[in-house]
């Protein structure tokens, strides 16, 4: 079971590897530049989601200012007219407006505090849009800085394709010359081989009564080519 296991782990490390050589950089270097732009994106639309909810949270801060403003107004107005109407003797309308007041307080009060959690929440909602907007800007930085490195890392792999492309080309020069100079050495010898031949067959010749006969033969051929010369020198008179 042990041996079992190993092997399988030797198995998967052994394709991974083969399956990471296989990559083409190029394509690894535009799959992290993809993959850091969604990341980009999504902390965008989140950090957009944050900054919104704090503005959700000022217009909600207003519209809330604005009906405590407005209940405390009535409030103030319902207590003059119970006052003047208890000033007056008139105690049913004074009793009228006082119940209105307290119920326009009871408002005024539910207004205030919902305002005071509001402002507590909108705080909150400041800093987190802050941190928000400032994660942004340095996921920004970042990415501009994998793309300075992307060209950088895309011009090296050029120029390493480039320095293959030429020693590719070096090598089958090499190659080249090498043939030459193994078809130039085979002429050579099969020059030098003839040259061998020649001379052993003329110095075969040279040891049987044939080549003794040539010889001889030459000999009489070139002195009779000298007395002919003599000949006629005389009759030149030179």
């Amino acid at each position: 079971m042990g041996f079992l296991k190993r092997l399988w782990g030797y198995i998967k490390t052994l394709f991974r590897r083969k399956a990471e050589d296989m990559m083409d950089p190029e394509i690894e270097i535009e799959q992290a530049i993809q993959e850091a732009r969604k990341r980009d994106q999504e902390l965008r639309n989140q950090a957009a989601k944050v900054v919104a909810h704090r503005t959700q949270l000022e217009s909600k801060i207003e519209r809330s200012a604005d009906d405590a403003g407005e209940a405390r107004e009535l409030a103030k107005q319902a207590l003059l007219k119970a006052q003047e109407a208890t000033t007056g003797g008139d105690a049913a309308a004074g009793e009228k407006w006082t119940r209105t007041a307290q119920s326009v307080a009871m408002r005024l009060q539910a207004s205030e505090n919902n305002l005071s959690s509001l402002k507590g929440q909108y705080e909150t909602a400041v800093e987190q849009a802050e941190d928000a907007k400032k994660a942004v800007q340095q996921n920004a930085m970042r990415l501009q800085e994998l793309a300075a490195r992307r060209m950088e890392l895309v011009g090296s792999l050029q120029q390493a394709k480039m320095q293959e492309s030429v020693n590719k080309a070096m090598e089958s020069l090499s190659a080249t010359f090498d043939d030459d100079a193994v078809s130039l050495e085979r002429v050579e010898d099969k020059i030098e081989q003839r040259k061998a031949e020649a001379m052993a067959k003329a110095e075969l010749r040279e040891a049987t009564p044939e080549g003794a006969e040539m010889d001889l033969r030459e000999a009489v051929s070139l002195a009779q080519a000298d007395a002919k010369l003599e000949e006629l020198k005389a009759e030149l008179g030179i």
